[in-house]
């Protein structure tokens, strides 16, 4: 037990069915029904050989995409393939969640077997808008659909997915309630390589923060903010831009009329309290990159023309954040700095990354797009530490306690292993 929380070490798994839950979620390309980046999948494949190999009948539940992201909105098939390939045995796709097809597979399962179910995110009770809107505690999310038919045909429930951790769902906070339960490989590293390093983080302390998750980067921005953490906050992306239309900075017409698009306007007085408090620590873009008649441009804010979509930082800013880094003993990044997809506007996020490389001191990066990054430039190897969690990764660096922790401390106090 580390944490309050049971590991796979307390339970016996040979002939026991397993529940485990997993995050797999990738970029997808339809047309060819592959994954884009397997690097989660990769991940969590360690975890799942062993339960395997340990004689357990293995349900993989995971999801991809989600309501609100709906592009991404996929079924699990290819992820199958993937885990097949990585564990070196035959990963069996079922196209059913919690229904008859689903069930009649886990009941004839032999010891070993391992089974993927399809994303659980086609039940609505495991959609984000479900989550928000309803608010299920714990013991209600245990008589949801998805919990109450595939529980009853478990030993035990098995969370890997610290990448979903601070998601409060059925199938990451239900098991818990009335299955034992414990948490994976990968969970279990994660969870104890984070918590040793916030407990006191070299200084100084830089963060940089990008990506068009606007919510998270401002709930970790705030919070490490007030409490002293961070030294210094680099922002990109469209976080960046935000906090430099907020501060009566130009980035251009297109660039609001985008943030307002999204709903995302009520950051701008959030992005101005916040400046005005730390201004000193929150360094904004010196300059922005867009495209112009297929070539990249570069202007300072005062040189933004009207039309403009900024689409990455600029060359001045580029400069200015490799030597914040270069200094750092201590670096958290979440985020790239750009549509870094695009040769056009992929300069930000290239320079930063390659940063972090030759950088000396201690480097995270955590959230998928940050990790798709990572590996494009082929730093992840010369990184300190490399998190699969992007949300989940922010709220636990807020010190509160994420759901799924909760539930599986619950369980290690509902059903002591004996």
């Amino acid at each position: 037990m580390r944490f309050g929380i049971n590991t796979i070490d307390e339970f016996e798994l040979k002939g026991k069915t397993v529940l485990c839950r997993a995050d797999l979620n990738q970029p997808v390309d339809r047309e060819t029904d592959t994954l884009k980046s397997t690097q989660r999948i990769e991940a969590f494949a360690p975890t799942l050989k062993e339960l395997s190999d340990a004689g357990a009948k293995v349900v993989v539940m995971a999801h991809q995409g989600s309501d609100i992201e709906y592009q991404n909105f996929y079924c699990t098939r290819p992820h199958a393939k993937v885990l097949s390939s990585l564990i070196g045995k035959e990963v069996t796709w079922i196209e059913d969640v919690c229904g008859p097809t689903a069930r009649e597979a886990i009941a004839g399962m032999k010891d070993g077997e391992v089974i993927l179910l399809d994303n659980v995110r086609f039940c609505s009770e495991e959609q984000t808008l479900f989550e928000l809107k309803l608010k299920l505690t714990h013991e209600e999310q245990a008589k949801t659909q998805v919990v109450s038919k595939l529980a009853p045909l478990g030993d035990l429930y098995v969370c890997d997915a610290f990448a979903a951790a601070h998601r409060d769902q059925p199938t990451l906070c239900g098991f818990e309630q009335v299955l034992p339960s414990a948490m994976g490989r990968l969970f279990e590293k994660e969870y104890c390589v984070i918590s040793e390093l916030m407990e006191q983080p070299e200084k100084p302390c830089v963060f940089v923060l990008g990506g068009s998750k606007i919510s998270d980067a401002f709930i970790m921005m705030e919070t490490v903010l007030k409490s002293g953490s961070a030294d210094k906050v680099l922002t990109g992306g469209l976080a960046g831009n935000i906090l430099l239309h907020a501060t009566g900075k130009k980035i251009g017409q297109k660039s609001i009329d985008f943030i307002y698009q999204k709903n995302y306007e009520e950051y701008i007085p959030k992005a101005a309290a916040l400046y005005e408090k730390y201004r000193e620590k929150i360094v904004l873009p010196a300059d922005l990159g867009g495209a112009e008649n297929g070539s990249r441009v570069e202007y300072t804010p005062e040189q933004v023309p009207d039309d403009f979509t900024a689409i990455d930082i600029g060359r001045k800013t580029i400069r200015i954040y490799c030597e914040e880094i270069a200094k750092a003993k201590t670096v958290f990044v979440n985020g790239p700095m750009g549509v870094f997809e695009d040769s056009l506007s992929e300069d930000g996020t290239k320079s930063v990354f390659e940063a972090l490389g030759k950088a000396e001191g201690y480097t995270v990066v955590g959230g998928g797009d940050s990790v798709t990054a990572a590996k494009k430039y082929k730093v992840t190897d010369q990184l300190g530490y490399v998190c699969t969690g992007g949300g989940a990764l922010i709220r636990f660096l807020t010190g509160e306690e994420l759901p799924v922790v909760k539930a599986l401390r619950h369980a290690a106090k509902a059903f002591p292993v004996s």
